[in-house]
This record gives structure tokens, C-alpha cells and sequence, in this order.
């Protein structure tokens, strides 16, 4: 008797419109957290202390380049 034997996809790559789907939510994601430390940091966070609200921006201010790095990881492929 013949067995089948399960053909895999190892090494395809998945469809374009995932991938690009995949990095946006990312990125949006990533962005979105930046605009809430701000907002929090400079709207409620600083009455209480002016420390963490720095740190909190500090924060922010990396998450943008992050972000990109995320939003183009794999294009040169």
C-alpha cells in the first residue's frame, strides 16, 4: 500500500499584500503609543511629576525611527 506524503511549503514566501498588511499594523501600532506617551506626558502625567513625563517623552521621541525600521523591515528582498 502506498502512503501520501504531505507536500510542505517550506521556503515560499507569504503574499505581498500580508506582509505590507503585517508591517502597517505595526507601525500604526508603534505610532499610535508614541502619540498616547505624548498627550499622557504633557497632559496629566506632568501635574504629578515632571520626571517620568520627561522619560515618558523621551520615550516617545524613539519610537518613531523604531517605527519606520519596523514599516520597511524586509523590502530589500
Amino acid at each position: 500500500m502506498r502512503r501520501h506524503q504531505s507536500v510542505t511549503a517550506d521556503g515560499v514566501r507569504r503574499p505581498q499584500s500580508e506582509r505590507l498588511r503585517r508591517r502597517q499594523r505595526w507601525y500604526f501600532a508603534l505610532m499610535g503609543v508614541c502619540l498616547v506617551l505624548i498627550v499622557l506626558a504633557w497632559n496629566l502625567v506632568r501635574l504629578w511629576s515632571t520626571t517620568a513625563a520627561v522619560a515618558m517623552s523621551v520615550v516617545a521621541a524613539v519610537l518613531p525611527p523604531i517605527a519606520v525600521i519596523v514599516a520597511n523591515w524586509g523590502e530589500d528582498r
